[in-house]
């Protein structure tokens, strides 16, 4: 069975600012370039590759652009836009990103942004709309209560975006919590249908993960599964933010068996493959 890994990152400190990093102490405060996942993307059998924004400037992007062309199995870029700013939006995307072939998608980091909000404003709406018209999707990082209730209503304003929620938005794993805002957000945003989730971080998801078990996934992954259905779920391994949790292999492998418990075959090939490449248009 082909396997798309919808979320990996790459980056270079050197190469372009990460503002998240400053002060962090984790492996994560180093260089991570795509080669150093090879080995173990053949032992998890990935087939393809997305890579997704690290930071808000358009050197994170082009660094991204470059793994792409250089890398067989990546097969597109969900890259960074000023949505602050709807005419350089739209002269950067005429100018270059709709004439460039692994450009997928695009992310903003809101949950950095001081604002829960931060979608809502009038000039990222007219951002949006710039995607919407041209099928671009919007990858969400929403890890609040607000920034899923900003999504939404997001999708009221801006009826033709395609959105996904990466890493599910937080589910509440944690404290193993089943009902709650979470849950009720997550099921209204779940009725409109230009919303996704992707199957992807929680083995970080919500904090406190040490000794996180499949058993303590699943609920969430079944959740969605339910309300989002087959055809707009996917997944992906978040690299190397997953590292702080499991190896990539291992990450991977949690996925592998809730879903074999919970979907036939014909359904995990949806949600491993064929949804990726529809959503992203890879």
């Amino acid at each position: 069975m082909q396997i798309v890994d919808t979320h990996v990152h790459v980056w270079d400190p050197d190469r372009a600012e990460y503002p998240w990093l400053e002060g962090d102490d984790s492996i994560l405060n180093w260089v991570w370039s795509i080669e150093q996942l090879e080995k173990e993307r053949l032992e998890a059998g990935i087939t393809k590759g997305v890579l997704v924004q690290a930071s808000g400037n358009t050197e994170d992007t082009d660094l991204m652009l470059e793994t792409a062309y250089s890398t067989e199995w990546i097969a597109g870029v969900v890259c960074w836009l000023p949505l602050m700013d709807p005419p350089m939006t739209r002269r950067i995307l005429e100018e270059r990103y709709l004439k460039e072939k692994y450009f997928k998608g695009v992310r903003h980091q809101i949950h950095d942004e001081k604002d829960p909000e931060w979608l809502l404003q009038p000039s990222v709406i007219e951002s949006l709309e710039i995607l919407a018209a041209h099928d671009i999707p919007y990858d969400v990082v929403a890890v609040l209560p607000k920034h899923i209730e900003a999504a939404i209503e997001v999708g009221r304003k801006v009826p033709g975006l395609r959105m996904v929620f990466d890493h599910l938005s937080q589910p509440p794993i944690a404290t193993k919590e089943r009902s709650g805002k979470w849950s009720e957000l997550m099921k209204e945003a779940s009725e409109g249908n230009n919303f996704f989730a992707k199957i992807s971080g929680l083995g970080t998801a919500s904090g406190d993960y040490k000794n996180r078990t499949a058993e303590d996934i699943k609920p969430y992954v079944a959740f969605a599964l339910e309300h989002f259905g087959v055809d707009r779920c996917f997944c992906g391994g978040d690299w190397p933010v997953s590292l702080l949790a499991n190896n990539y292999t291992q990450t991977w492998q949690v996925y592998k068996d809730i879903l074999e418990e919970l979907l036939p075959d014909n359904e995990r090939e949806k949600v491993f493959y064929s949804n990726a490449v529809r959503f992203y248009d890879l």
